[in-house]
């Protein structure tokens, strides 16, 4: 048995967990005060010293710049009718590395953008590689927002604009196009390209990882939109010569044609109208012949068309007075080895009927009869051979041969419109000389804002003369009858000319044409008409281009509000 403290109390037993040392203790509130210490200096560091850095890197990731398209200028016709116009439109955009390899989100949005499934997978195969491609240029908004709502990732909007032309084929080669960036690629587009395109701007947003917009933060620059360009078009009167224009080459399957009018007191183009001509709204299936302008870019032998005008020059030199005549028997001629020919022997003519029967022989020998090169210098005051400085792209200068040892058939050739060209834009400027007491105004496309300065190229006397003897050539019983308005006092002159090629003149293979002014009591338009080889028996000038000319010239005065002026020839 063991023995029991003396005292009889029974020992109380403590836990061994020995107590912790000051000294350790002593490490533990240094480790965290110098914890605090450092995380306190890197908040410091953070805040002061880095938060330039930091900053940056942050506003890398969620801050963008982009840019803010400038609205393109509008181009208007005289009256300000609109004849191209921007719209606001949205180009979809997507990165194929963001694009989830998700059958379902994948047919949603090959839905949503109008195409198959197998031709998006194939796009997005080509672009693996890349962080850009497009979707869908130029969608309406409303198209757009539905491809947006389904928040797919990897997939942008652009914000644009598109091009839209409410006149269509009628003004297309005249006015020109856009390309997809809205670039001016043909026409007055193109010629005013600066002008019209403006200045884009800059703002600054800020977007989310997955590259949606969070918020606008700032404009950096306003976008400038273009500045606007006035036409000298009547688009009524475009209208009325591209209708009736259309319809002669249909009636007489030709290869084309032309209507130019001008404002005889000014020069200003009221209309200008091409076919063939295409949509520019809808360029499938395009035919590049129809992107030329061929009243001002394609030149062609104007044929009797000039005989006036080489009138002109024949009546100046004082050699010849109206009262000349001239024996053209018996109806052809041999010049250098080369036979020229009248229709007919129209016998004894005098200067009135050489041009009222639009006699070869009788032009030939009266300009052989000059002692001097009068014919080619009245052409150079006329504009011949020079640009018509409209600006407009890849105008026409045509070609008028230097008198340098000229043949006697080059001569003679010259005074009935052989041996040189012109644009039907040349012809039209030339013929305002006539209408306009000898004055030739330059021709504009723009809208004049002052009269321009004309060009004295033919005595006025002589202009009055000529004028008369053109009126008598549409009458009942002339070749240009069919150019004749009701209610009004017409002058013209038609020609029909053989076409030509690298090879030489083509055979059965003409242009029509038709010159002539309106009212000849007061001057309003020069209008000329040039069909291109009309097929079927009809293809003199009297008979194709002289019967366009009488119904765009009535309907154009008319239009114009001129007084009618009819009176009985004396």
């Amino acid at each position: 048995m063991s023995a029991s403290p003396s005292n009889g109390v029974t020992p109380r037993h403590r836990p061994a967990s020995p107590p912790m040392g000051r000294a350790r203790y002593a490490v533990v509130l240094v480790l965290v005060a110098l914890g605090m210490l450092l995380l306190g200096a890197r908040i410091v560091t953070l805040h002061v010293l880095d938060q330039p850095f930091l900053q940056g890197q942050g506003n890398a990731r969620i801050l963008r710049t982009e840019p803010l398209s400038a609205h393109r200028g509008m181009i208007t016709d005289r009256h300000g009718e609109p004849l191209a116009i921007s719209t606001p439109v949205v180009t979809l955009w997507a990165n194929p590395q963001e694009i989830a390899d998700d059958r379902i989100q994948r047919l949603m949005l090959a839905q949503a953008l109008g195409m198959s499934l197998d031709e998006l997978d194939g796009r997005l195969e080509r672009y693996a590689d890349h962080e850009f491609m497009y979707l869908r240029r130029q969608l309406t908004p409303a198209a757009a927002q539905r491809v947006l709502d389904l928040r797919l990732a990897g997939v942008y909007a652009q914000h644009e604009y598109k091009r839209y032309y409410p006149a269509g084929e009628v003004t297309a080669q005249l006015v020109g196009v856009t390309n997809v960036d809205d670039r001016g690629q043909e026409g007055l587009e193109l010629a005013y390209q600066p002008h019209l395109a403006g200045t884009p701007g800059k703002r600054r947003v800020v977007k989310d990882r997955r590259g949606q917009l969070v918020r606008d933060l700032e404009v950096l620059r306003e976008a400038e939109p273009g500045g606007e360009l006035t036409l000298s078009i009547d688009q009524r009167l475009q209208y009325v010569a591209y209708r009736e224009l259309k319809k002669a080459v249909a009636e007489h399957e030709a290869d084309g044609g032309i209507v130019v009018m001008l404002d005889a007191r000014t020069g200003e183009v009221l209309a200008m109208a091409n076919q063939p001509s295409y949509n520019p709204n809808n360029r499938a299936g395009l035919d590049p012949q129809g992107l030329r302008n061929q009243a001002i870019v394609d030149v062609f032998e104007p044929g009797s068309v000039v005989k006036p005008l080489a009138m002109a020059a024949i009546l100046e030199s004082g050699e010849y007075s109206l009262d000349t005549v001239i024996d053209t028997s018996p109806g052809w001629m041999r010049i250098d080895q080369f036979t020229i020919r009248d229709i007919r022997n129209y016998g004894e003519l005098d200067l009135a009927g050489i041009l009222e029967k639009s006699s070869n022989i009788g032009m030939s020998k009266l300009v052989l009869g000059l002692d001097e090169p009068r014919v080619p210098e009245l052409y150079c005051r006329l504009g011949f051979g020079q640009s018509p400085e409209t600006g407009f792209p890849g105008e026409a200068v045509g070609s008028l041969p230097a008198p340098v040892r000229w043949s006697s058939s080059q001569w003679a050739a010259l005074s009935y419109g052989y041996g040189l060209s012109v644009s039907a834009l040349q012809l039209a400027s030339a013929y305002t000389a006539l209408a306009n007491d000898g004055v030739r105004m330059p021709p504009s496309l723009l809208k004049r804002a002052q009269p321009a300065s004309g060009v004295e190229a033919i005595e006025p006397a002589v202009a009055h003369e000529l004028l008369r003897i053109m009126e008598a050539s549409v009458q009942p019983g002339t070749g240009g009858r069919r150019a004749a308005v009701p209610g009004y006092r017409v002058a013209g002159k038609t020609g029909t000319v053989r076409k030509s090629s690298a090879r030489g003149y083509e055979k059965d293979a003409y242009r029509s044409l038709f010159a002539g002014i309106a009212p000849v009591s007061d001057p309003r338009i020069v209008t000329v008409v040039m069909i291109d080889r009309p097929r079927g028996d009809d293809y003199f000038g009297g008979a194709v281009a002289a019967p366009v000319f009488s119904r765009v010239a009535g309907s154009a005065l008319r239009l114009l509000d001129v007084p009618p002026d009819q009176r009985e020839r004396q």
